[in-house]
């Protein structure tokens, strides 16, 4: 029995999977019920809206076929391909201890995972609590304006991606994206993420998912610490590490190894300036600041459908130049999500989006931003883009009042610069305000009613995406031998998915180089 893949196989909407079959057939030129509905496994699904009157569900399926192949079936599929990756060999340098993984979002918790499962014993250090407090934490945080710096939307169990939609949509082409994606629904998450087109968990059950790939950690062989915050790295006189120095409740204590990888998220600001005070080599990063924007979700899913029922909550990927020049884009749209606010310290006040796996709560949100050039920064300081965060951080948390609360206004009131729109307006740069001015009526003219008065703006989104990148050869090392930065706060992803392909990525670099541990 041979698999074979098809593409481009047709349903419409509300069309059962029964019907699939029955189409290959026809496409493939063979009789009636030769192909059984056990012998097909569905591998892509993706929504052709481009006609609204003729919506269709597009498939790329693979399937068994015994015997030989007719020559109309020839031309229609090919061999299905084997993603099975192979597995690294180990290295034959001894680790002096344990490997630590330094934080727990995507990329540390990938990476612990292929480390525990090779024999090598990670220890994981996680400056946040585990999931049962951070939730609590994070509640007390909405609901009554308590931050807790080290316990929050961004800081704890499985990283700011907890408190997300749970997208695993990437643009990036990874060999690894089909291991991320079996170890999730393997850790309890829907099976669909392995052929939608645009996956998405939801935050309510991605949070019990992490906790299972935490516990899967730990069946391997792995160690999780919450609560420590690695405060310093020990190198000898060769640069090369040996230890790093941690602290938790009970105090400041180190911990041997030669093996560190860094994955500590794009909001860990003092790791930042540790390292670059410390001699790593780092780089000025471009990113992006704008708004969240909010519109009726049935707003979306009539400019995207139509009329045609049955069909998930609509999102939208739009973008367009400035006549300067500059990129405005949405960014993280959460369908049927809400506008959530987040900060890791005192002061400062940014926002992103959230959405539930059912994606029910009838309101559609996205960030709308703006490029941020690093010529944009004030000074050639490797940190300024942190500094340039922090400022309309701090803008924002003062424009809200100083309780935590979000700048919000609408669009008319933004466009219009009343005094609701000051607001919103004062936590941006004045490039940033003149871009979306323009680019959300041409995202109007694209999306019925995207550019509506009632539209609405919360301010302000800023981390999008990392300010540094840590800088890093080849073998996944920085110019500190054993220090491997990883995943997005290292600059070297920009989402849940590339992240975790970092991550394991940054493993499978350690697993070449060192032995098992004993």
């Amino acid at each position: 029995m041979a698999k074979y893949r098809i593409a481009n196989i047709k349903l419409k909407p509300g069309e059962g999977w029964e019907a699939l079959p029955p189409k290959i057939e026809k496409k493939c030129g063979l009789h009636a019920g030769s192909i059984k509905a056990e012998d097909v496994t569905v591998i892509r699904e993706s929504i052709d809206a481009r006609d609204k009157k003729n919506i269709q569900l597009v498939y790329s399926l693979d399937f068994n076929w015994k015997g030989k192949l007719p020559g109309r079936m020839r031309k229609q599929v090919i061999p299905a391909p084997d993603l099975t990756l192979p597995e690294p060999e180990p290295g034959d340098e001894a680790l002096s201890g344990r490997p630590v993984v330094v934080g727990f979002g995507p990329c540390g918790i990938f990476a612990a995972l292929a480390l525990a499962r090779a024999g090598y014993a990670p220890i994981v250090v996680e400056r946040g609590t585990d999931m049962e407090n951070r939730v609590a934490d994070v509640d007390a945080f909405w609901k009554k304006g308590q931050l807790k710096p080290e316990s929050n939307v961004l800081f704890g169990e499985g990283g700011a991606g907890t408190f997300s939609d749970g997208k695993l949509t990437t643009g990036i082409k990874d060999p690894h994206i089909r291991q991320v994606l079996t170890d999730f629904v393997e850790a309890g998450a829907p099976e669909d993420i392995l052929y939608k087109q645009k996956p998405h968990i939801g935050t309510d059950v991605l949070r019990k998912v992490v906790v299972n790939l935490r516990r899967g950690v730990e069946a391997a062989g792995g160690e999780v610490r919450f609560e420590t915050c690695m405060t310093a790295i020990k190198t000898d006189e060769a640069g090369r590490i040996y230890a790093v120095e941690l602290k938790n409740e009970k105090g400041i204590y180190e911990l041997a190894a030669n093996a560190v990888i860094l994955a500590p998220g794009h909001s860990a600001r003092d790791t930042f300036r540790y390292l670059n005070k410390t001699g790593v080599p780092m780089a000025q990063k471009p990113f992006s600041i704008g708004v969240r924007i909010e519109h009726p979700q049935a707003l979306i899913d009539k400019a995207q459908y139509g009329d045609t029922k049955g069909l998930p909550p609509a999102d939208y990927k739009l973008s367009c130049h400035t006549e300067d020049g500059r990129g405005v884009y949405s960014f993280c749209m959460c369908p049927g999500g809400e506008v959530i606010t987040a900060t890791t310290e005192e002061g400062l006040l940014c926002v992103n989006g959230m959405s539930n796996r059912h994606r029910d709560s009838a309101v559609a949100n996205a960030g709308i931003l703006v490029d941020v050039r690093t010529s944009d920064f004030v000074s050639d300081d490797v940190l300024a883009g942190v500094a340039f965060q922090e400022k309309w951080e701090r803008r924002a948390f003062e424009e809200g009042g100083r309780h935590y609360a979000p700048p919000r206004c609408s669009w008319s009131d933004f466009r219009d610069q009343t005094l609701r729109g000051q607001k919103v307006a004062a936590c941006l740069p004045d490039f940033a305000v003149s871009a979306l001015k323009e680019g959300i009526p041409v995202f109007g003219r694209r999306i019925a009613g995207f550019d509506s008065e009632d539209a609405r703006l919360t301010a302000v989104e800023t981390r999008s995406s990392s300010p540094i990148r840590i800088l890093r050869g080849e073998d996944f090392q920085s110019e500190m031998k054993g220090l491997y930065p990883a995943g997005e706060g290292a600059g070297y992803a920009g989402g849940i998915t590339s992240a975790a392909c970092d991550g394991l990525r940054a493993a499978r670099a350690i697993i070449s180089r060192f032995k098992p541990w004993k």
